[in-house]
């Protein structure tokens, strides 16, 4: 298994966008703050979240992404667990969500996204930040409206997590890497 260090050569390697950056970085931060919270592989789940979308930015495309990324990290020597929750987490790919890490990723992936949104609409950003501000974005259909507001609440029920508790852990993620993400 290759370390966070090399994970994080490769991504910058293959993702030039500081958009896309941030937005692996949101993920990552939510897929570690869970990992403490569930004794798991915080390492792995680190990874897991800023890979997730490492060949977005060349290949956006339904038919090559995630499956050329997936194909890379395997050639790499990354364990099945990783490329599978990345394959899960492109709803049209086909491949079930079986692992908790899984389902973790499919369900921090459109939150952190869209808290994201929530984030740049704010004077103070992520500082302060209440659950029920985002849950009263969730309700406008206009706001970041290609954020996919049915996979946000089918992530929050596959993981079993009710959704505003879902919701605060992954703010509480973002926050702890605020600088990170430009969010502050």
């Amino acid at each position: 298994m290759p370390t966070y260090d090399e994970a994080l050569t490769l991504f910058h390697e293959w993702t030039q966008s500081d958009s896309l950056r941030r937005h692996a970085y949101a993920v990552e931060a939510a897929m570690e703050h869970y990992a403490n919270l569930l004794d798991q592989d915080v390492a792995l789940w680190r990874i897991t979240g800023l890979l997730h979308d490492l060949d977005y930015e060349r290949h956006p495309t339904r038919d090559k992404h995630p499956f050329v990324g997936v194909a890379l990290l395997k050639s790499l020597g990354y364990p099945a667990e990783v490329t599978d929750a990345i394959l899960g987490h492109a709803a049209y790919s086909g491949t079930p969500r079986m692992s908790l890490m899984a389902k973790a990723l499919f369900a921090c992936d459109e939150l952190a996204g869209f808290i994201t949104a929530v984030a740049y609409v704010r004077p103070t950003k992520m500082t302060g930040m209440k659950v029920k501000s985002v849950r009263k974005k969730l309700k406008d259909k206009a706001f970041a409206a290609a954020v996919s507001r049915e996979e946000i609440l089918q992530g929050a029920e596959e993981f079993g997590v009710e959704l505003s508790t879902h919701i605060a852990n992954v703010i509480t993620g973002m926050q702890l890497r605020a600088a990170r993400l430009q969010l502050q």
